[in-house]
């Protein structure tokens, strides 16, 4: 009874205090207009690439496909978490709505574990091309590959539910303030008042399912490229094939590093300002480095950027 009454009494957050990225004043603004920056970019990168894809025919195969719904999901995801970062950085220490705050939480998961299934996706489309290259037409046609992809977006949207709704179900009773730039799973556990097991077990087996699952996939399928590279006779095919698959194993290995370092211990990290770094990294950085590294560095789409350029 005395625990009820207890309960009763607490008063529910409905809001909560962002610190941002950095609480002082002396850099916000030059991080501000640096990170402004970074944002514009990604949009114009990613914009160009799902233009260039989308209306050149030369670029409709599978792995265009996939780098197209990467992009797509790349700006979605920079437009989830880059505003309240630079809101942030312009105001201050500012007031989230609960809801806007599990709003934003939903469709960052939503985002981050299609990226990842995405991912391992195109991990599976090189090793294909390049351990069984007679076979890619027919493993690699339209309906697999739009059967992937939106395996993917509805891989990532069944997660986010199941979390958010964990998560938002949880009380907060005070403190309300978030040590991060945007509505983070860590950050949101540490300020629950009640029992947290069952969400620390959601969080935990989509950890399992949804990072090392596709993890162990893209490994996988590398790990079969690397043997079947190793085993080519011609330098220049080993080169050809070497450079195709380390660039994406780069991105891979930045992404899932700092991910996997928060989201497979969500509940009780105490170095917050590591944990914003780490964001930042899988946030705003590889959404930056992926169009470079998967297609603006890609010979065909560079001819077709060069094409495009001409004719206008």
């Amino acid at each position: 009874m005395e625990r009820d009454l207890e309960l009763a009494n607490m008063t529910r957050v409905q809001q909560f205090v962002l610190l941002g990225l950095s609480t002082r004043p002396d850099i916000r603004g030059a991080l501000f207009v640096v990170f402004l920056a970074l944002y514009l970019l990604t949009l114009l990168e990613n914009s160009l690439i799902i233009y260039l894809i989308g209306s050149h025919r030369e670029l409709h195969k599978p792995m265009y496909f996939f780098l197209g719904n990467l992009s797509c999901l790349e700006m979605c995801y920079v437009s989830v978490t880059m505003p309240s970062l630079l809101v942030g950085l312009w105001t201050g220490p500012y007031h989230v709505p609960f809801t806007a705050c599990m709003t934003q939480l939903f469709f960052f998961i939503v985002l981050i574990c299609t990226e990842c299934t995405l991912l391992a996706s195109m991990a599976y489309d090189r090793y294909v091309a390049i351990c069984r290259p007679l076979h890619y037409p027919l493993l690699m046609r339209p309906q697999v590959c739009q059967a992937l992809a939106l395996s993917s977006w509805l891989g990532g949207l069944f997660v986010s539910v199941a979390k958010t709704t964990c998560i938002a179900s949880l009380s907060y009773c005070g403190p309300n303030v978030l040590n991060q730039f945007f509505c983070d799973v860590s950050p949101l556990l540490n300020l629950s008042c009640t029992h947290v097991a069952l969400t620390e077990l959601v969080d935990f087996i989509s950890a399992i399912v949804i990072f090392c699952g596709t993890l162990l996939v893209s490994l996988a399928s590398y790990a079969a490229i690397g043997v079947t590279v190793f085993h080519m006779p011609s330098a220049a095919a080993r080169h050809k094939a070497f450079s195709t698959c380390a660039s994406h194993l780069v991105v891979v290995g930045i992404f899932y590093s700092a991910a996997l370092f928060i989201y497979c211990r969500p509940s009780r990290i105490k170095s917050m300002d590591l944990n914003k770094v780490l964001s930042v990294i899988y946030t705003v950085v590889t959404p930056l480095c992926n169009p470079v590294i998967y297609c603006l560095r890609n010979k065909e789409v560079h001819a077709v950027l060069l094409k495009t350029l001409k004719c206008s």
